[in-house]
């Protein structure tokens, strides 16, 4: 507890404006506006066209503004295996009273707090809660959920800030989880005059995104920087944002380690306009900046939002998380005992917050194509204590096990769990398989030992030869060292698929456009084209995951788009593909309902949406609205008997 204090001391501490000689916070600059945060979002002309007709161009021009902005609040989610929300919501109080935010006036405007009401009626996005006249009031759901609505000021002479600075949601279901409110936007004076622009550090735009989630400018994502930059300077950080090149790619277009003059030569001098994220102190020399591999080079004192870091702080007790990606795992509805198959499952945080719902009682396999990423699911599992978890690396839209693989299905029957997985035996595989390699006399080894070993073939007590290759291999592991797969702790398990409907319950949290995350500088490299691509790779994997569930049980589709090729039309598809399926009711239900229509692209081709009475049966969640949360869409199936 010592120590996460002394790291959440220091990333509060280091996030208070500098104060003036007057000691309270200088004032915005007036008469610049380059020296500010205004960006916009440059979309393909087609894709904001395509937009503008699914929304309304009013209405997608707010979401458009509100991606750019981060939610102003952070979301954790207690590991109720380790803790409870109260006792970490204690631990943070108190990490928050030596911080000294108890009774600032500064710091309770600058930070921001906020309470969690108790609700007897669920708020939507779409605002269904009414005032008296019978008018939706959609301010009112930000107040139920949250506790606060965005235009709310604080009197910090009533209101203690650490005991509203940290609140637990009271949603129903729901109260692990728990609210930090930030604050921002925030005027910052950054020192311009008349032919004397500020010191200055240019960073790429997903550092700078980071920043605005409240991490510090480290040595990859700085670009340029001012000559003379020294060690303790206080700098202005820009962002550099990818531009469209003469071959038609999208970059910087800049060479890394530019001086930056702050003169119209510069390189993305106009285009920084209005890019400016905050102030900071140089933690190393302009020099040291570009020569360093690794480190922090700006700390973030002074930014344009605020919102606090958990780098380090009650690890294993606490995971940050996106508010929708935890009703997803509600939706879901997962029962103990009951088998769970997360296809794309990195990098864990809904696999962890459905083992933690079911209380680690139950089967949950975890999938992903990437090795790095399974290690990055077994890695966050361990941390949070959870057990109920197996990794495998598969590509989802190689889930369902192919009939010649079936001699090689690895089978184990556990009390009523009936699992039945295709699993790979290759050679990164092989220790995870063999109990024990004979290897005393290594340049002699013959066999492998995998008496072990569960697999359903006629031949499994007999014993297996290594080949001159297999030798070769050991010998060279000898040599140097076991290889990445090979090494405890870092072992992926491949898998050949899965066997048809042999699970309960089936999330498909897809790969998409990711158009719906939160703060986004940058949104011109998608098309028309390539929105509809992912489209159809999502249907591909639909159709594995519908393959994969018993009759009775229930799949979650989940996306971060706005894009409703990828949300909406998916369930068209779905629902006009497969006639067993049909969608259910969700619990919680905090989204909004779905898009209705339909739109017709250049080429002829007609995308299909929800028809009039399946909107209500999904959850998308709006980044413009009131609950302030990332753009998202969540649709539930329940999988019939077929006719």
């Amino acid at each position: 507890m010592p120590g996460e204090a002394r790291r959440l001391l220091q990333n509060l501490r280091r996030r208070r404006p500098p104060p003036s000689a007057s000691g309270n916070p200088a004032p915005p600059m007036d008469g610049s506006e380059r020296y500010c945060f205004n960006p916009v979002l440059k979309w393909n002309p087609r894709v904001e066209e395509y937009f503008a007709e699914a929304y309304g161009a009013e209405h997608f021009a707010r979401i458009s503004r509100a991606l750019t902005r981060p939610s102003c609040y952070s979301c954790i989610r207690v590991n109720t295996v380790k803790s409870t929300s109260d006792a970490v919501i204690e631990k943070l109080h108190a990490i928050a009273e030596e911080a000294g935010l108890g009774g600032s006036t500064n710091d309770v405007n600058s930070q921001g707090t906020h309470t969690v009401v108790d609700s007897d009626e669920l708020p939507r996005q779409d605002g269904a809660s009414t005032n008296a006249k019978g008018d939706q009031c959609p301010e009112e759901q930000s107040k139920k959920v949250l506790g606060w609505s965005l235009g709310d000021t604080l009197d910090p002479r009533k209101e203690g800030l650490p005991s509203r600075l940290i609140s637990k949601c009271n949603i129903p279901g729901l109260d692990y989880v728990v609210f930090i409110r930030g604050s921002g936007p925030h005027d910052i004076d950054y020192g311009y005059a008349l032919d004397k622009p500020p010191k200055e550090v240019m960073v790429s735009r997903k550092c700078a995104e980071a920043v605005l989630r409240g991490a510090q400018v480290y040595v990859p994502g700085a670009l340029a920087c001012s000559a003379h930059v020294e060690k303790g300077d206080v700098v202005a950080v820009s962002v550099g944002v990818e531009q469209p090149g003469p071959d038609g790619r999208w970059g910087v277009n800049m060479t890394r380690g530019t001086v930056l003059q702050g003169f119209q030569t510069d390189p993305l001098y106009n285009e920084r306009n209005g890019m400016y994220i905050g102030q900071g102190i140089a933690m190393m020399s302009r020099a040291g900046i570009f020569r360093a591999s690794e480190g922090v080079a700006v700390d973030m004192k002074n930014q344009v939002y605020r919102l606090p870091s958990f780098n380090d702080v009650l690890q294993g007790e606490i995971f940050l998380q996106n508010l929708p990606s935890i009703i997803t795992a509600h939706a879901l509805d997962p029962q103990k005992g009951e088998r769970i198959l997360d296809m794309c499952a990195a990098p864990g945080g809904k696999t962890t917050a459905i083992a933690i719902i079911i209380k680690d009682e139950g089967e949950i396999i975890a999938a992903d194509r990437s090795h790095n990423k399974v290690l990055d699911i077994q890695k966050l599992a361990a941390e949070l204590g959870l057990s109920c978890i197996t990794t495998y690396k598969l590509d989802a839209l190689k889930s369902v096990c192919k009939s010649h693989d079936l001699n090689a299905t690895v089978t184990s029957i556990s009390g009523d769990s009936f699992k039945s997985d295709a699993t790979n035996q290759n050679s990164s595989t092989a220790e995870s398989q063999v109990e024990k390699v004979q290897a005393d006399d290594i340049a002699g080894i013959s066999m492998i030992d995998v008496n072990n070993v569960n697999v359903k073939n006629e031949k499994s007590s007999e014993k297996i030869y290594a080949s001159q290759a297999d030798v070769r291999k050991s010998m060279r592991r000898m040599k140097n060292g076991p290889g990445r797969n090979q090494s405890k702790g870092d072992r992926v398990e491949n898998s050949k698929g899965f066997l048809p409907h042999s699970f309960d319950r089936v999330l498909l949290d897809a790969p998409c456009s990711a158009l719906g995350l939160r703060p986004r500088l940058f949104s011109g490299e998608e098309t028309i084209e390539s929105l509809r691509n992912h489209a159809k790779y999502q249907r591909r994997m639909f159709d594995q995951a519908v393959q994969l569930v018993r009759p009775g049980g229930v799949i979650v589709y989940s996306t971060c788009t706005i894009n409703p090729g990828e949300n909406e039309a998916l369930v068209r598809y779905a629902l006009d593909t497969y006639k067993f399926l049909s969608l259910a009711p969700q619990h919680p239900r905090v989204g909004g309902p779905g898009l209705v229509g339909s739109f017709e692209y250049s080429d002829g081709y007609i995308e299909e949406w929800l028809k009039p009475g399946e909107e209500e049966l999904v959850q998308r969640f709006d980044p413009s609205a009131p609950l302030d949360t990332i753009g998202f869409f969540i649709a539930k199936f329940i999988v019939n008997e077929e006719t």
